[in-house]
């Protein structure tokens, strides 16, 4: 290349970057320029075309009526069933469990027949109960329950229970007199232990369950503490709290094995008492928390073995309120289903002993009974008095036939585990 030429190169080489520079200026220009017309043709939307989207996009909502389900309860049971179809009457009569000739004015010692039919037409009471003089034979007695079971489903009743005292030794109806095994009072088989316990009380179970019997009125749960207690003595199953209770509770599985119900008595304990109350008041001075380190433990024990029944025993509660158990709102309720936690059928001592039945009239120890918290009412001295002083304490206000039916409800449901109680 010639001077000239180089000349001339170093010349235009400015030019050139020049014009190139302003080249590349104009195309980021237009870049920029379209850069900017696409971001408004992105953001930007037509009013008709936005109203348009808002139309389309628009979120309906719609009412749908809201519906409430029926509330789903249990159908009642049998038991519920069968007290709403209950009178007052009934009702009241169930609480009763009286031997067959309190039942029929003195008549039909040790049979039933025609008069019985009547009686319980009358008075269809919740239980009978049997002693000796009832029993002429092991074929007689089952006949005679066994006729009164038919007058009872003929009329549609709820069925009966069928008691009697069966406890061994000197308290053994069925043993003197219809040839069922025999023994001694429990108390001379202690030794024995537990096994012994269940053993003779299943025996005594089956036994008079085979004679018709289902309820037993034993066992004894009392603690021969005081050595010159002559009501209960021996038919104890001991002289020691603790063994006593462990007994007892065998005794309670042992009777269920036979195929009874059984009852522990005679709470809140007998065996510390001197006098009888067969004849005239019986006291106690012990207190509350006495009863619980002695006489409660064999009834908290046969209640832990599941216990059908509690009987409770006049005794007056000197050291308590001043009161015969029996009548004793503190030692049923607030002792006995409080503090032993009993749910079954509380039972009382025969109404017709000196120490309450010397003290008020059928009708009203009946009431107090009741107020008390008990549930079933055994042998008042006059029973049509009895049940129209329940009765009248109802219509008076004094009672509630809701508290009537809580009794009854305990009762029909221990019923309902052996029997029908539906109304036929």
């Amino acid at each position: 290349m010639s001077d000239k030429q180089k000349l001339f190169m170093r010349r235009a080489f400015p030019v050139v970057l020049i014009a190139a520079a302003a080249v590349c200026c104009a195309v980021l220009a237009v870049k920029i320029s379209r850069g900017k017309d696409t971001v408004g043709k992105i953001s930007a939307v037509p009013a008709d075309e936005e109203t348009t989207a808002a139309d389309e996009t628009e979120t309906v909502i719609t009412t749908v009526p809201v519906t409430t389900a029926e509330p789903t309860t249990e159908p009642p049971d049998d038991v519920t069933v069968r007290i709403g179809e209950m009178s007052l009457h009934e009702k009241v009569c169930q609480l009763f469990v009286v031997t067959p000739e309190s039942l029929t004015n003195g008549e039909n010692y040790s049979v039933a027949g025609e008069m019985t039919r009547a009686a319980l037409k009358d008075y269809p009471v919740g239980g009978l109960v049997y002693f000796a003089k009832n029993i002429d034979s092991a074929e007689a007695i089952s006949q005679m329950i066994a006729n009164t079971k038919q007058y009872a489903s003929e009329q549609g009743m709820v069925p009966l229970f069928y008691s009697v005292d069966e406890e061994g030794g000197t308290v053994a109806r069925c043993a003197q007199k219809a040839g069922t095994t025999w023994f001694s009072s429990m108390y001379y088989y202690k030794d024995g232990g537990k096994d012994t316990a269940f053993a003779n009380a299943e025996t005594i179970g089956s036994d008079i369950a085979g004679l018709g019997f289902d309820l037993d009125f034993a066992p004894v749960a009392d603690t021969w503490s005081n050595p010159y207690n002559t009501v209960i003595g021996a038919r104890a199953y001991s002289d020691d709290f603790h063994q006593a209770a462990d007994l007892v509770g065998a005794a309670v599985e042992g009777f269920h094995s036979g195929g009874v119900y059984c009852t522990l008595k005679h709470f809140p304990g007998h065996g510390d008492t001197a006098g009888d109350s067969h004849y005239g008041a019986v006291y106690t001075d012990k207190s509350v928390a006495e009863l619980i380190q002695g006489e409660y433990l064999a009834f908290e024990s046969g209640i832990a073995s599941g216990a059908d029944m509690v009987m409770v025993g006049h005794i007056t509660m000197n050291g308590v309120d001043g009161l015969p158990a029996t009548i004793s709102h503190t030692m049923v309720t607030d002792e006995l289903r409080g503090r032993l936690g009993f749910d079954g059928v509380v039972i009382t001592d025969s109404l017709s002993m000196g120490a309450v039945a010397d003290m008020y009239g059928s009708g009203e120890l009946a009431v107090k009974v009741i107020e008390a918290g008990g549930d079933m009412l055994l042998m008042p001295r006059d029973l049509g008095e009895a049940v129209r002083g329940v009765e009248t304490a109802v219509n008076d206000g004094r009672i509630n036939e809701e508290r009537i039916d809580e009794s009854l409800d305990r009762i029909l449901r221990l019923k309902s585990e052996r029997s029908d109680i539906k109304k036929s």
